[in-house]
């Protein structure tokens, strides 16, 4: 089976949060997502986070929006983004965001979030205006999965509010 990758770039975190929620409650499985925006604001108040366990706590203006979907996924990384800032990757980008930072992908002044869209067949052009969005606060919802799966994924966050949303193939072997 061909895996494609859907991203939906959404104006605001509470939008992003919404087309989550709707896609596990029609049944996407959290492993097949992914959610990329600006991890933290600084706006006088500490901003961090830490983790126990199997728990971890936010700090910073949205700390509970982070908490809450870091409790959803199974995994996920906070890098910094030259030009963008701190950045947020929660699902199955992180791990793709991790492979580019040890595998030392990241060359030429390429960040290891465009290594990693790079890696799962996202031309340069796209990468660029998802680099963008998130430079304006924006936030990426990425369904990864089989053409099919990607048609009802298109359906469902088409009805919560994207900036955007677009389709790409599968990376070529």
């Amino acid at each position: 089976m061909t895996e494609a990758t859907l991203i939906a770039t959404f104006p605001n975190h509470l939008l992003a949060e919404m087309a989550i929620k709707d896609l596990a409650a029609k049944n996407f499985k959290m492993p097949s997502m992914s959610i990329v925006g600006q991890g933290y604001h600084t706006d006088e108040q500490a901003v961090g986070f830490y983790n126990m366990g199997d728990r971890i706590k936010f700090w910073g203006k949205r700390g509970a929006f982070w908490g809450r979907l870091w409790g959803l996924f199974f995994g996920g990384v906070a890098v910094t983004v030259p030009g963008v800032g701190p950045i947020m990757v929660l699902g199955y980008l992180a791990a793709a965001v991790v492979s580019a930072l040890e595998g030392a992908v990241v060359v030429g002044g390429v960040s290891a979030l465009a290594a990693a869209l790079s890696s799962i067949g996202i031309p340069k052009n796209s990468i660029v205006q998802y680099v963008t969005a998130l430079k304006a606060d924006a936030f990426l919802v990425s369904v990864h999965g089989s053409e099919e799966e990607l048609t009802r994924a298109r359906a469902i966050l088409g009805h919560s509010g994207p900036s955007s949303m677009e389709l790409h193939p599968a990376a070529a072997a």
